[in-house]
């Protein structure tokens, strides 16, 4: 009996020694794994400066809130959408806008027609892709010429983006004409959006890299790039690129991970841009960080950096953005304010952030930021489109259906941004048994 208990002690404390071993070389194993990864990492950074990728970086400078801050009106106009990627104005009232699984909705006369106006019928609407960029034409009015950017797949089963103008007939949109197609896409990072420049009338698009990081800097292929046409899609004579062998006469701009806003400054005209920057999507990332969302001014046949650069790197021949965002507010649009509604907002550029969950306001000096804000943050979830009614008014879309967000009940919703009333928050509050659609102070 002896024998055996002693046999079974020393059994146990084997077990406990063995365990105890395991354990010791499991947490070896952790700091081996962490050093090894350290060695990597500073490798790579090290190869990456050697290469001349990045010759240096300097934060951006930090920018301070506004001195005045409106107060706002929110009031839903359209609930229970889908992803509602662009928002116009026709100069009758109507607003139209795209939903990203193809459809073309109307608001008229205060109320949103129960049937779609228009479905793209061969829109590949998976991930990221789907029906995006809308614009109308500058002569819309006597025209009636719609512009559509979407996803589709080629005959080989390929996704790219088309860009293609309808005509309007009050009922549906027609005469379906290409304008550009085989645009590079994906699952992410397709772009698209789209605008008429006040300046020469040309139609410029922002196409994305369709997770390829080489393609940015590639100028044989459309994809990361801004590109100018004219509005019958032709290509205007002066693009930068028209004469250079091997190079696509559409690129205006290059080196473009992802831009999805896009607006012309008033006064100046010139093109500024929102852009996402690097995430996990790109794998094991080039710059060993995500974050680096962008505002860029955008110029003729200039080259924005990706992949070469990112953040606030720099390097000869390459343009740095004026300002960055670290973490990440995904950027998704962009307006300059031109109405007299909110006149602190005059001339302001706005955007919408998905991760943001916000709308965030830069206000400028020509280039020059002065100030910065985040309006009705945390407040309506992830925010995208934003833009302009004829009557001064801010209309902005939630994006909580988009398989990112935490969609409400409602969602996805279009609201209205309207100076805030006190009178009008009473009645609000009446009709309601919520604040939420109440005028916000997002201060």
């Amino acid at each position: 009996m002896v024998g055996k208990s002693l046999l079974k002690s020393s059994l146990s404390l084997n077990r406990r020694a063995l365990f105890r071993h395991q354990k010791r070389m499991k947490n070896f194993r952790k700091i081996l794994s962490a050093f090894l990864f350290l060695i990597v990492f500073s490798c790579n950074f090290a190869c990456a400066a050697a290469d001349g990728s990045a010759e240096n970086e300097a934060d951006f400078p930090i920018v301070q809130a506004s001195k005045v801050v409106p107060k706002f009106s929110v009031e839903t106009i359209a609930a229970n959408l889908e992803v509602v990627w662009s928002i116009v104005f026709a100069p009758d009232g109507r607003m139209f806008f795209t939903e990203r699984p193809g459809r073309v909705r109307v608001f008229e006369n205060g109320k949103l027609r129960e049937k779609p106006f228009f479905t793209v019928p061969d829109v590949e609407p998976s991930g990221e892709s789907g029906l995006m960029g809308m614009a109308l034409h500058p002569n819309f009015a006597s025209n009636h010429f719609v512009y559509l950017a979407y996803a589709y797949q080629d005959a080989s089963k390929n996704q790219n983006v088309r860009v293609a103008r309808y005509r309007e007939n009050g009922e549906t949109l027609t005469d379906a004409k290409t304008i550009v197609e085989a645009i590079p896409a994906s699952r992410y990072h397709s772009g698209t959006r789209l605008k008429f420049s006040p300046a020469d009338g040309k139609l410029y698009i922002t196409t994305g890299d369709a997770t390829r990081q080489s393609q940015g800097q590639q100028l044989d292929t459309l994809g990361g790039k801004t590109l100018r046409l004219n509005d019958d899609g032709t290509i205007p004579d002066d693009n930068p690129f028209v004469n250079q062998k091997g190079a696509r006469p559409e690129i205006w701009t290059y080196g473009h991970r992802n831009a999805q806003g896009m607006d012309f400054q008033p006064a100046t005209n010139l093109m500024f841009q929102t852009e996402h920057g690097p995430s996990i999507i790109d794998g094991v990332n080039l710059f060993k960080r995500t974050g680096g969302d962008e505002v860029n001014i955008v110029e003729r046949g200039k080259n924005y950096g990706w992949a070469k650069i990112s953040h606030a790197m720099r390097r000869e021949g390459m343009e740095t953005p004026i300002i960055g965002y670290s973490p990440a507010v995904a950027p998704a649009s962009a307006m300059f304010y031109r109405g007299d509604l909110f006149p602190e907002l005059k001339n302001n550029f706005l955007f919408g952030a998905l991760k943001g969950e916000a709308i965030i306001r830069l206000v400028f000096d020509g280039r020059k930021i002065l100030s910065q804000d985040k309006l009705l943050e945390k407040q309506y979830g992830r925010i995208r489109e934003i833009s302009e009614a004829p009557d001064g008014s801010i209309y902005f879309s939630t994006s909580n259906r988009d398989g990112r967000g935490n969609a409400a009940a409602n969602d996805d919703r279009i609201l209205r941004l309207a100076p805030f009333e006190k009178n009008k928050l009473k009645q609000i509050l009446v009709k309601s048994d919520t604040i939420s659609e109440a005028v916000q102070n997002d201060r």
